[in-house]
């Protein structure tokens, strides 16, 4: 024990400064938890300013628009969730089959050059391609004798425009985990399966999708702690009053309630909110993550 203990004290030496780091910007900063149970005036300070227990939580359960903001959240995270799965899984499957390892390089580089770019700069890019006068998009949809579409402006559009913006941005990044996957299988089951007759449909339908089951299983058990988190960065850059209805989220609440209304105490509340459930989550992600995927972080 004493010499297993010996040859890991390295390993623990190495992660003092990354404890110190947590310890000072994570754990230090909780201390203004208390806001939430406080109407809180910054002049004043956490120990001069009013009390108010649990009101500003009372008060956050009746603003008029906090339970649609709770759909919306959940709604276009899990979205965003089931897309970010599906479209990368389906990708890699379809640049596995491909033969020309450069032509499938430089589709691999294409699709991934997006997921290096800023939702600033991605932003204005979708203001300019989606806009209703003047943009591609529109244009298209004009030549085939269609009405425009406002995808920035229409509640019934807006969810999914964040959704697809989204698994464009970032599905590349998610392609080359599965690409990864692909690589650890067997090839000996691929050519058992082709001696026993199996065409290439076949083969990926009974070797290369079972291979890929795991890592499957494990990201998606884990994306279960983002059910909360849908994007602030995106939905804060697209969205407008205009689609507040189906595009406000809990983060884009919690900046309008805490920096454009000054409401702290509300703010942090609704934060702590959050924080709790995704607290409830991540515990329950891990769990189902040990349990079908054998993952473990220690």
């Amino acid at each position: 024990m004493k010499k297993k203990y010996a040859m890991n004290l390295p390993l623990h030496i190495m992660l003092i400064p990354a404890l110190i780091f947590s310890i000072m910007f994570a754990y230090v900063p909780m201390t203004g938890i208390v806001i939430a149970f406080q109407k809180f005036i910054p002049n004043r300070g956490f120990f001069n300013s009013k009390w108010v227990g649990w009101d500003n939580f009372t008060f956050m359960l009746h603003m008029p628009d906090f339970y649609q903001v709770i759909y919306n959240t959940v709604f276009i995270a899990v979205m965003k969730i089931v897309a970010g799965i599906v479209v990368p899984v389906v990708v890699a499957l379809l640049l596995n089959e491909v033969r020309s390892k450069y032509f499938a390089r430089s589709i691999q580089t294409m699709i991934y050059l997006p997921h290096f770019l800023s939702w600033v700069i991605l932003g204005g890019i979708l203001i300019d391609i989606l806009s209703v006068e003047g943009g591609v998009v529109n244009r298209i949809i004009q030549g085939l004798g269609l009405e425009p579409v406002f995808f920035l402006g229409n509640n019934d559009w807006f969810p999914f425009t964040l959704v697809l913006s989204d698994v464009w941005k970032e599905f590349g990044f998610a392609t080359i985990v599965y690409l990864a996957a692909l690589t650890s299988i067997d090839p000996t089951l691929y050519e058992a399966a082709y001696i026993d007759g199996a065409n290439r449909w076949k083969q990926t339908l009974h070797v290369t999708i079972p291979g890929m089951v795991p890592i499957i299983v494990l990201l998606s058990v884990l994306s279960l702690s983002n059910v909360l988190n849908a994007g602030f960065e995106q939905v804060f850059i697209l969205y407008s009053p205009s689609v507040y209805q189906s595009g406000d989220i809990i983060d884009t609440l919690l900046y309008r309630v805490g920096f454009v209304e000054a409401q702290y105490g509300v703010s942090t509340a609704v934060s702590l909110f959050k924080s709790f459930i995704g607290m409830i989550l991540i515990a329950t992600s891990y769990g189902l993550a040990y349990r079908y995927a054998n993952y473990r972080i220690f």
